[in-house]
């Protein structure tokens, strides 16, 4: 094989920014999986350079001139983005490919403007890519591993590359750690709902954790698994061991189910600052927060006091929730969400839009089915920009009436007082404030209104989301053309647009993608 020329890009950010929150934490959110395709890429004898764009560089002064393959991870929201670089990486004799969540859950659209489209991705994969290193035009070829790898090279192996992430957060530095990938819970609209739940050998784990209190007098730490603690005693043995106290802060997410008193003292004497949980709905999906038959208020009180439970051992906690469930109808869910608001004052309500990533998850079928999924483009799917399910229960005004009052409620300025007041430590009370007035706090609710009034000046917003209509209203193009700046000219012909169905039309997708 020879010596190949290769770049890895890293879009952790769909577009520039001047955002307060993304200047502080975008370098943090930058993904693991681009920094180990690095290091296989390093270890098979190629020279590899990795770029992390997170919306403050000029991503067209940071795109290779002269490189033979270009691996893109990217979520959806950056698709758009994802797609211009490659046509512009084409037009300079490269190779394209695609990995991350968007190429897993649309690869069939995403073959239209890669070479390569992976799915499940493991070292043997990457080598037989790098082996053929060949353009597939006019569509990509769609690869996947049988499953997600048995291990992943850890924070020592990746260093040469987190370390230049690292130095782009300009005040707190989050080292991303994984232990294991999966997910024993079965929520139906989540990407790793069918993904076995694998736990990471606790040895390489603390050779991890040693390897950064060396090279740290304190650190911390983001664990990436998708839910943290399933295997609570093996991996809080593996922190103690080898963390002597008062040397690291941890991050993880971690269902409520988990997170029993016993193990949360544990949890606050080896440094655990924040916690993110999914409450989801006040209808359904208990068994993350083990509250049996409880529905609506009951389970408002239950959750509550268990989410202040927690407030008392770590200072942080952001309780997810998910808008426009099948289970909900009328006012009741966002009432009931203002009530834990209410009632849980130092915690941060982080509320998401119901969105049908492709082929992420079953019940994306079942919305494709009954023609509920919308052709929203890309650039709206993050699970906050915009909703590409049509609810069951609602109307499309009364859906986001009932958002926006809700979200002025969690955001209004006697929630923003009371969080702040509430809150241990000034780094607690620092993120409060910043992500309640930055971009994706009053900026997202600036971006719901402005959606919502179109509905209203527009009839043909209304009538797209309501399937009426198939062309694109100017009102989203134009949002995208401004984002995009300088690499909208390379945005490839008819890529904002998608066939929400795809995955239908293509009686199972993934089933067309060659196991390697």
């Amino acid at each position: 094989m020879r010596r190949l020329r290769i770049v890895v890009i890293d879009l952790v950010s769909k577009g520039p920014t001047r955002a307060t929150y993304a200047r502080l934490m975008n370098a943090n959110f930058a993904s693991i999986m681009p920094q180990v395709v690095a290091v296989w890429c390093t270890e098979l004898g190629h020279d590899v350079s990795l770029v992390c764009y997170t919306g403050f560089e000029d991503l067209m002064e940071e795109l290779p001139r002269d490189v033979d393959l270009v691996f893109v991870g990217a979520f959806t929201e950056a698709a758009h983005t994802a797609y211009a670089v490659s046509a512009l990486l084409k037009s300079r004799g490269a190779v394209t490919v695609l990995g991350g969540p968007h190429a897993r859950c649309y690869p069939q659209d995403a073959a239209r403007y890669f070479d390569y489209v992976l799915g499940f991705t493991d070292k043997p994969l990457v080598e037989e890519v790098l082996r053929d290193c060949a353009p597939h035009r006019p569509r990509g070829a769609l690869l996947s591993a049988k499953g997600q790898p048995e291990t992943l090279p850890g924070v020592r192996e990746r260093w040469p590359f987190l370390e230049a992430i690292l130095r782009k957060a300009p005040a707190l530095k989050i080292v991303s750690m994984i232990g294991s990938l999966g997910c024993p819970y079965s929520c139906s609209f989540c990407i790793d709902s069918t993904v076995p739940f694998r736990p990471f050998d606790p040895g390489v784990l603390k050779e991890d954790l040693s390897f950064l209190v060396r090279k740290f007098r304190h650190v911390r730490v983001g664990w990436h698994d998708p839910n943290f603690g399933v295997r609570f005693d093996e991996v809080m043995d593996a922190i103690e061991t080898v963390v002597p106290p008062g040397r690291a802060d941890f991050i993880a997410e971690s269902s409520l189910s988990l997170l029993s008193e016993a193990r949360l003292k544990r949890l606050r004497r080896n440094g655990f600052k924040a916690l993110l949980s999914g409450i989801e709905s006040w209808y359904g999906l208990d068994e993350k927060s083990r509250t049996g038959t409880l529905k609506g208020i009951e389970k408002v009180r239950r959750v509550a006091d268990h989410v202040n439970l927690i407030l008392r051992y770590v200072p942080y906690v952001q309780a997810n929730f998910v808008l426009g469930l099948d289970v909900d109808e009328g006012s009741s869910p966002f009432e009931l969400t203002k009530r834990f608001v209410d009632l849980t004052p130092a915690a941060y309500p982080s509320l998401h839009l119901l969105t049908a990533f492709g082929q992420a998850a079953p019940v994306n079928l079942g919305y494709q089915r009954a023609n509920r999924v919308t052709g929203l483009p890309f650039h709206f799917l993050n699970n906050s920009d915009g909703i590409n399910v049509r609810p069951k229960n609602y109307a499309w005004r009364e859906f986001f009436d009932h958002v926006i009052d809700l979200t002025r409620h969690a955001l209004s300025w006697r929630a923003i007082t009371r969080r702040w007041s509430s809150g241990r430590g000034s780094i607690t009370r620092g993120l409060h404030l910043v992500r309640a007035v930055s971009a994706g706090g009053h900026g997202w609710l600036r971006s719901i209104v402005a959606l919502r009034r179109q509905m209203d000046a527009d009839p043909e917003v209304l009538r797209f989301f309501e399937g009426g209509r198939v062309d694109l209203p100017g009102f989203f193009e134009r949002r995208v053309r401004r984002d995009l700046g300088p690499l909208w000219e390379w945005l490839p012909a008819g890529a904002l647009t998608h066939d929400p169905n795809e995955w239908l039309a293509a009686s199972g997708g993934a089933a067309n993608a060659r196991s390697a």
